[in-house]
């Protein structure tokens, strides 16, 4: 632990003075209750403000955010109506086409025979089913042209899965599916830019809706940075009035204040040495040798270490106490042990004393 070169007084002493000094205080604060309560519906208020401000900061920016996301989703589905309906005159002509009957409706499986049919195709698909889900207005529809793309493609390919290569409906599923493919290869980039736009309008709304967020917790910040100023500043007005109503201590006071410090454990002496730099910014109270000029310390400085001291060593005086107690009892505890051993001992000698003397009885 650092050295710690003071001028000193004793611990027990200036209770009074200090009673006195703590007595001014208090009626200090009292008169100031009324200013701090005042203080505290003001902050109370402001707090509550601040809330309020935030919270319309943050319904504006989202109601923002909803009617730009509201007016993008209008425009995509507009744009995706219509590819859907460039997409339906492509299927028309498919399924207007002379080979298109088998593949109108779903395959009737039990009327055919078909008996290992959902054996080999795992999703039927058919054009009927197809329209019925295009034109379905319950929220079950196809999302986009893609999804639709993938189920005409579907019919054919459960066609072409089941029939030999050679059998006619094979052979007409895979004429169809050429015909459509190349149709299909004409809007496809118009899906593609459309895909690409809607992926970059996502980016966009998620970055925008990431700095909003950021701007609205840096405004809470900002904002709320400036309440804790206000308070802190009167605060500080409160401590200054706190120490111009503090007695001045006496150079008395400050020797057995100085004394008092070196009675203080290392850990508690670290603590006191604390208080000093908290208002001594060129103070080290970490440093190796430490020389503190009693004399040079504040007022506040210094009744704030007499109250420490004073609690520190009333309470080590208690702990050596206790200590000295435990001793004691502990002393009183081994003579009862030992006192109980040698009666023990003694009644033991006796017994063997009398068996002794039986034995060396002539009538034994």
């Amino acid at each position: 632990m650092e050295a710690v070169k003071v001028e000193g007084f004793g611990p027990d002493s200036g209770v009074e003075d200090l009673g006195r000094c703590v007595d001014e205080i208090s009626t200090t604060v009292s008169r100031f209750y009324l200013t701090t309560d005042n203080m505290e519906l003001t902050i109370t208020k402001s707090a509550s403000a601040f809330k309020e401000k935030v919270k319309e900061k943050q319904l504006t920016g989202l109601e923002k955010q909803q009617q730009e996301a509201s007016q993008r989703e209008a425009a995509a589905l507009k744009r995706m109506q219509e590819l859907m309906r460039q997409f339906a005159t492509i299927l028309r002509q498919i399924t207007q086409h002379k080979w298109a009957h088998p593949f109108m409706h779903p395959v009737d499986v039990e009327g055919l025979g078909l008996h290992d049919y959902y054996e080999i195709v795992q999703k039927p698909m058919d054009f009927g089913t197809i329209k019925s889900k295009m034109e379905a207005k319950d929220g079950t529809g196809y999302k986009n042209v893609r999804e639709i793309y993938s189920d005409v493609r579907l019919v054919f390919k459960n066609a072409m899965k089941y029939n030999d290569e050679r059998h006619d409906v094979h052979i007409m599923a895979k004429t169809l599916l050429e015909k459509f493919e190349e149709k299909w290869l004409q809007l496809l980039p118009k899906v593609a830019e459309e895909e690409k736009r809607q992926a970059e309008e996502e980016a966009k709304a998620e970055l925008d809706v990431k700095l909003a967020q950021e701007a609205v917790h840096a405004n809470m910040a900002k904002e709320l940075s400036n309440e804790l100023c206000e308070v802190d500043l009167q605060l500080e007005k409160l401590r200054q009035i706190v120490i111009q109503k503090c007695r001045k201590m006496s150079t008395e006071e400050k020797k057995k204040l100085g004394t008092a410090l070196t009675r203080l454990s290392p850990e508690d002496l670290g603590k006191a040495l604390e208080i000093v730099a908290e208002n001594n910014p060129g103070f080290q109270p970490t440093a190796q040798e430490v020389d503190l000029d009693i004399d040079a310390q504040s007022e506040l400085t210094l009744w704030r270490l007499k109250v420490f001291v004073q609690d520190k060593l009333k309470l080590a005086g208690k702990c050596s106490e206790a200590v000295v107690c435990n001793n004691i009892n502990n002393n009183e505890n081994t003579i009862k042990s030992n006192s109980k051993r040698r009666r023990e001992i003694s009644d033991a000698l006796t017994k063997n004393a009398i068996k002794r003397n039986r034995k060396l009885s002539p009538n034994s």
